[in-house]
């Protein structure tokens, strides 16, 4: 799994295991998480939280396995902020 993230001041990025996935979740920033929480709409910007994300990463990892290659997350946003997770 490859995950990449960035921002006007702030990059990056991990080549990880997935079975290590968890593990990367909790050293990325809250900061994070914040700036995707301020551009997502209610009531489901209450769900981005490291805490909820590792749930979902926890009961998914069978399949992310099966997957190799697939581009899961890709956001570009116009400020130049760029979040992409390739198993």
């Amino acid at each position: 799994m490859k995950v990449k993230v960035r921002t006007a001041d702030f990059r990056f990025s991990m080549p990880l295991p997935v079975s290590m996935a968890g593990f990367a979740l909790r050293w990325v920033p809250d900061r994070v998480f914040e700036e995707v929480r301020s551009g997502t709409p209610e009531p489901y910007a209450s769900l981005i939280t490291k805490e909820t994300i590792g749930m979902i990463l926890g009961e998914c990892l069978d399949v992310l396995r099966e997957n190799k290659g697939l581009e899961v997350v890709h956001v570009e946003a116009s400020d130049g902020t760029f979040v992409s997770i390739t198993l």
